[in-house]
C-alpha cells in the first residue's frame, strides 16, 4: 500500500490536506461513518454517500468473525460486499 499527503492549508498546528491512495482521495479533517459489521447503522449505502464521505471505517476483527475474509473474497471484497 502507498499514499502520499498534500498539505494544503494551516493554521498554527491546524491543518488540511489530501490524502492520495490507490483508492482515491481523503480530504482531511475527514468525517468517517463507522460500518462495523461492514454496513453503517439505519443508513443506506446511498445515503451514507450522501454524506460526503470520502472513507468509511469497518471493523476488521467483526469481518474476519462474521461474514468471514473467505466469504467477503468470494463476493468480491470488501468494497462491493459494502456497496462502497
Amino acid at each position: 500500500m502507498t499514499f502520499s499527503m498534500d498539505i494544503t492549508e494551516t493554521d498554527g498546528n491546524a491543518r488540511t490536506g489530501v490524502i492520495n491512495t490507490v483508492r482515491g482521495e481523503i480530504r482531511t479533517p475527514a468525517f468517517m461513518p463507522v460500518g462495523t459489521a461492514a454496513t453503517v447503522k439505519a443508513m443506506k449505502p446511498e445515503t451514507v454517500c450522501e454524506t460526503g464521505a470520502d472513507i468509511l471505517l469497518g471493523n476488521t476483527y467483526h469481518l474476519m468473525l462474521r461474514p468471514t475474509a473467505e466469504r467477503i473474497a468470494k463476493l468480491g471484497g470488501l468494497h462491493k460486499f459494502m456497496n462502497w
